[in-house]
């Protein structure tokens, strides 16, 4: 304190000093008390000068130390209370005190002090609003961020998105800014140093806003200095076969930037790689780069544990097990022997995950230290297996103009004969369908992706083309695509046995009779698909073709041959717009269309067909008298005949749409195009539009579709408005 100087105090028991710091030069007054017994007599006060030698050395004053009195007698009794000041005037008698005079609260005794404390509980802890202040609005500062020197190296949008300062554009005072910008100027250098820019540097500064109050700029200035590059690669590990398999592997090279991104890659890669070449526990170290400042260089050193050259063992498993090893094994791509290969490993998980039957699968090597062959040691895989729900019900609902409401529901129970032998029991209930089904399907049969099912199935059908009551007993062995396990190739074949009592428009008789009908078919399907989803494409293509080979006994045994050729496309515009077409084709050859069961023929029209048009509605039709026709009334207003699809020996279909989304949301305006035919082959004439427009929503399991069609050219008795409801794209 300039100006001001205080003496030395000694602290002595039973006195109280109070010393007064004064300026130099100037007189400070020292009272005292002590013990009754050795006060000293009432005086005068003492005045003290300030007798401090020039080289500033303290010297005690005489007087002082001759008023302090001995240290004798009771210094354990009370302190007796300071006489009043002849030049206080408070201190004469009979005078009150001023009102602001403190007045000392008697010590406290002993026990008193003892006294425990009062509990916390016992505080009023509200905070004590003030009124005109609290209910403000915290003061804030609005702030601007100006980043300089980061647009040249490529820095600038990932300092934004990362940036505390960007985050906000206010702050509730200067230091929080401050705070950010600081934290800020750490960013800068980190993403600097992650390009090579080892020497970089940040600063920052927070001005105010010329000509705006009350607003600051927050200013980012980098210097990336120079940027480092690789000197020499060096890699430390065992021999590998090949030998350079690991340089190979590391996509680096001497005059490379020292970028994080590069580099780090890198090293995935050859932790990514080594595994697919037999080497089951690799490890890649800690990389060491030693840069050198005058060569602006870095010497990069990595260390890799190969571990073992391995071939894949057998297999061991642990938790609760759905299959065994043998079963494991038939799910494998790889037998034993072979060069181990991580991407296989993946392979049989993904294998696992797709029977559906686990909550939880896994697999990974281990070691074994048995030989294989060239040299390489043999890795188990242990499978570790916890069992998930085996059964499950599921439903379906959709609505066609011409078909009706259709609801399907099965219960399936997918391991009820292990391994992997499922039950499937189905119904349909619906406007013009009934019926009932079982099957038993046993999937990865003997040999991976091959599925044997066996069918049982009743059902009822009524249409305006016909009506039949049909029993189907059918076995099938396949290759099919799941939404979980997409597969390019696809196929089936198998027997299928029908017997069907149907209604069919006789052509002699000019009348509706009913007929039954025992047919064999050995149907088979190969279907190639590079699409890139099964319920929701929007690219690639695929192809089908269906072949069935089939005997009709009516009265006479007529073999036939059913076929149908169909090819679909999908072509992505942008992000968000997907143009989608489809042709078909198909024939039956081999026999007349009236010696043909009515549920065999072909058709046209429908949700999944040509939309526009009700279902099975397109192609020949008959005259027929309508049993409803009453002529006695003479209210009526039904037609006296009515006209029934017949259905044909051949068809030809063409569609175009395109599916625009906008978040879980899509709009899809389409046309549609096709005829039916009596002939063997299609001919392409006659040929019929519809056109509609369709909205969808995206679910997580495939778009909810609801499309709306009219005819082009609309005949007598023909639908106006069409209306599908389903599941998943209509192609």
């Amino acid at each position: 304190m300039r100006g001001v100087r205080a003496d030395s105090i000694a602290i002595i028991p039973g006195v109280m000093i109070c010393v007064a710091a004064v300026p130099a030069g100037a007189q400070a007054q020292v009272t005292t008390s002590a013990p009754e017994q050795s006060a000293p007599p009432a005086g005068p006060d003492r005045q003290l000068q300030d007798r401090s030698p020039p080289d500033g050395d303290i010297v005690p004053d005489e007087q002082f130390e001759k008023s302090i009195p001995p240290l004798s007698g009771d210094i354990g009794a009370p302190l007796e209370p300071l006489p009043p000041s002849p030049a206080t005037p408070s201190a004469q008698a009979g005078a009150e005190p001023p009102p602001d005079e403190l007045t000392p609260a008697p010590l406290q005794s002993e026990s008193e002090l003892a006294q425990p404390l009062p509990p916390l509980s016992g505080f009023d802890v509200t905070p004590v609003a003030i009124a005109g202040v609290d209910d403000q609005p915290a003061a804030g500062i609005r702030y601007e961020t100006q980043v300089v020197g980061l647009e040249a190296i490529g820095l600038t949008g990932q300092f934004n998105a990362l940036s505390a300062l960007r985050k906000d554009d206010d702050a509730p005072n200067a230091a929080v800014v401050n705070a950010r910008a600081k934290e800020d100027e750490g960013l800068a250098v980190r993403l600097m140093t992650s390009l090579g820019y080892y020497d970089a540097t940040a600063t920052s500064m927070i001005e105010q806003v010329p000509n705006q109050s009350g607003r600051v700029r927050a200013t980012i200035t980098a210097v990336p200095g120079q940027r480092y590059t690789l000197g020499s690669i060096a890699v430390k590990a065992g021999p590998t076969v090949p030998p350079d398999l690991i340089e190979k592997e590391l996509p680096l090279k001497v005059g490379d930037p020292i970028e994080a991104a590069r580099i780090e890659g890198a090293e995935a890669n050859v932790a990514l790689k080594l595994p697919q070449q037999g080497y089951a526990f690799a490890e890649v170290g800690q990389r060491d780069i030693l840069l050198d400042e005058a060569t602006l260089k870095g010497d990069y050193t990595l260390p890799v544990d190969t571990g073992p050259r391995g071939s894949f063992g057998g297999f061991l498993t642990r938790g609760d097990p759905v299959f065994d090893t043998d079963h494991i094994a038939v799910l494998a791509r790889f037998k034993p022997g072979e060069l181990y290969d991580s991407r296989k490993v993946d392979d049989l998980r993904q294998a696992l995950v797709a029977t559906s039957l686990f909550s939880s699968v896994g697999v990974s090597p281990r070691k074994t230290g048995r030989p294989g062959p060239d040299g390489t040691e043999q890795v188990d895989l242990m499978v570790r297996q916890n069992k998930g729900p085996q059964r499950t019900l599921a439903g379906e609902v959709g609505y066609g103009t011409g078909q009706g409401i259709r609801a399907e529901a099965s219960w399936t129970h997918r391991n009820l004969f292990p391994p992997e032998g499922a039950l499937i029991l189905s119904g349909v209930a619906g406007t013009q369908e009934q019926g009932l089904s079982a099957t038993f399907r046993r999937s990865n049969a003997g040999k991976r992706d091959r599925t044997f099912s066996l069918t049982a199935a009743l059902n009822h059908s009524n249409y305006d083309a016909f009506s039949a009551y049909t029993g189907t007993l059918s076995a099938r062995i396949s290759r099919d695509s799941t939404p979980i396990w997409q597969k390019r190739w696809t196929y089936y074949y198998g027997v299928e046995l029908v017997g069907t009592n149907e209604s069919v428009y006789d052509f002699d008789l000019n009348d509706r009779v009913r007929r039954t009908y025992g047919i064999a078919a050995l149907p088979s399907f190969l279907g190639y698909d590079s699409s890139d989803n099964l319920l929701n494409p929007t690219r690639g293509f695929r192809v089908k073709l269906n072949v069935s080979p089939e005997t009709s006994v009516q009265g006479a045994v007529r073999p036939y041959v059913r076929a149908m050729l169909e090819g679909t496309a999908y072509y992505p515009l942008s992000d968000s717009l997907v143009v989608a077409g489809r042709a078909r084709a198909g024939a039956i050859a081999g026999v007349a269309r009236d010696d043909l069961a009515p549920s065999r023929r072909y058709y046209a029209g429908g949700g999944g067909s040509v939309r526009g048009f009700g279902f099975q509605e397109l192609g020949p039709r008959t005259v027929e008298p309508n049993p409803d026709y009453d002529p006695t009334d003479p209210d009526e207003e039904d037609s006296p005949t009515i006209n029934r699809p017949v259905g044909g020996r051949s068809l030809n279909e063409f569609s175009i749409e395109a599916r625009y989304r906008f978040g879980n949301f899509g709009i899809v305006p389409f046309v549609d195009a096709g005829q039916v035919y009596e002939s063997e082959l299609p001919k392409g004439s006659d040929i019929r539009f519809g056109v509609g427009i369709g909205a969808r929503y995206y679910t997580n399991f495939g778009p909810f579709r609801l499309d709306v069609a009219t005819p082009i050219n609309r005949k007598p008795g023909e639908s106006r408005i069409a209306l599908y409801i389903s599941i998943g794209q209509a192609f």
